[in-house]
């Protein structure tokens, strides 16, 4: 239980997705513990990076994990072409005489998903609905399992590692204290090269798009992964600029049924009950979107992982299943219709020559030209002022627990997690002065 208190108190959660608690992951017993270090989107770099510069920091903590969740078996997986950050991780267990293994995927998307990663690991297919621990398996990526191990020392959660590339003069991982503004971190990499630019907070697959006056407004968080400078007349923008009703009425008219999205979809061929053409088929006939949020095909789109495969790759008419389907989640959620989770399925034999190309899929978002990049420089940040979410996580926000114009020090808590329910603390990033305090906690380095 050790362990868990110090995660806990350090404010650790998941780096690279919803931000779930990790302390509260961590409290199982499991046997596969997974680290994943596939990094599931296209041209984000950060985790290969630690795999390559902290690789003996990441085979310690995988077996302090290991030894409290009593994982028989302890991988980290990743492409088969990393071969640097194989290297690395090889000599770190070798020196360690570590038990951790290195389980080698195929270079496909979504190989960084972590269900998908389970099954080919273990061979189960994660139940609809469900997680890995279904399975007897625990997945953290290789950036949260570097902060743990950070917890342990009683170091807490303050900085972030991510990826800044794209249309940049140099791209760069970026070190960084959490709440440092997007516009330091993209000068961190030269700069922009463009003067009209879009910005992607994440992947180009699963992130947000945001505008270049979107992009000033917003900091860096503990699940912030990347940051993607594109033109703005990029094939991912135009994507992701189509309205919803165009969306939806493209759906009901164009659709020929050809059921491509369903036989590539990463879910249905592990053995999950979504089948994307006919969500679309349904959708086509309905007059009122209410009238088939009981339709059981319907209610499939709740388990979508919306990794974007169907719309970017293997739909011909161009249409948007991905979005249709995030759509119903949010019009299922709002009726109280939630997905009951079934039994184990097995995944489809297809499933292994159906596997689709990574760079293919950037190539088709336009940003093809950034896949090769090898990004190896670290720019660690001191900026001199800061902007903290007390909400960078699943479950309840944390509670300022200083006063504006108190002065603090970097890795002092100043958002307590709730004492009942999820949550995660919070620190003080720099230290300064807190100059505002609302939903962020506002400050700015020095003393008063």
């Amino acid at each position: 239980m050790e362990l868990l208190k110090q995660v806990a108190q350090a404010g650790v959660v998941g780096c690279g997705g919803a931000g779930f608690p990790t302390h509260a992951k961590l409290g199982c017993v499991v046997e596969y513990l997974i680290v994943n270090g596939a990094e599931c989107e296209p041209l984000l770099r950060t985790d290969r990076w630690l795999m390559r510069h902290k690789a003996a920091e990441l085979v310690a903590a995988a077996e302090l994990v290991a030894q409290h969740v009593g994982a028989s078996r302890t991988l980290i997986a990743l492409k088969e072409t990393y071969s640097q950050e194989i290297a690395a991780l090889e000599q770190a267990g070798a020196s360690a005489s570590s038990r951790v293994e290195l389980f080698k995927m195929k270079n496909f998307y979504p190989a960084g998903d972590e269900q998908i990663m389970v099954l080919n690991i273990t061979g189960r297919t994660v139940p609809p609905g469900g997680i890995p621990l279904d399975v007897g398996a625990v997945v953290t990526n290789a950036a949260t399992l570097y902060s743990v191990g950070q917890a342990t020392q009683g170091k807490a959660f303050t900085h972030k590692y991510l990826t800044v590339t794209g249309e940049v003069v140099k791209p760069v991982v970026v070190y960084t204290p959490i709440g440092t503004s997007f516009a330091d971190c993209i000068q961190a990499a030269g700069g922009a090269l463009l003067a009209d630019y879009r910005v992607v907070s994440g992947g180009p697959l699963m992130g947000r798009l945001l505008t270049k006056e979107q992009a000033a407004q917003e900091v860096v968080t503990k699940t912030t992964s990347g940051i993607l400078l594109i033109p703005a007349d990029c094939a991912l923008v135009k994507r992701r600029e189509v309205p919803l009703r165009s969306i939806l009425r493209r759906a009901k008219s164009v659709c020929i049924q050809c059921s491509d999205c369903t036989q590539l979809c990463p879910r249905y061929l592990s053995g999950h009950p979504l089948e994307p053409h006919k969500i679309m088929r349904k959708l086509a006939y309905a007059e009122d979107i209410s009238a088939i949020l009981d339709d059981e095909a319907v209610r499939q789109a709740q388990i979508c992982c919306e990794c974007g495969v169907c719309e970017v790759l293997a739909c011909p008419m161009e249409l948007h299943p991905r979005q249709v389907n995030a759509f119903l989640k949010g019009e299922l959620g709002r009726s109280g219709v939630y997905y009951q989770k079934g039994l184990e399925p097995h995944k489809r034999e297809e499933m292994d020559w159906r596997r689709v190309p990574s760079k293919q899929l950037a190539q088709r978002l336009g940003v093809g030209k950034y896949y090769d990049y090898h990004i190896d420089r670290l720019a660690e940040l001191a900026p001199d002022r800061v902007t903290i979410p007390l909400k960078q996580h699943l479950g309840a926000p944390a509670r300022a627990v200083v006063e504006q114009g108190q002065t603090v020090t970097c890795g002092q808590l100043i958002g307590a997690a709730p004492v009942e329910g999820l949550g995660a603390n919070v620190h003080a990033s720099i230290s300064g002065v807190v100059t505002g305090i609302g939903d962020q906690i506002m400050i700015k380095g020095g003393r008063s």
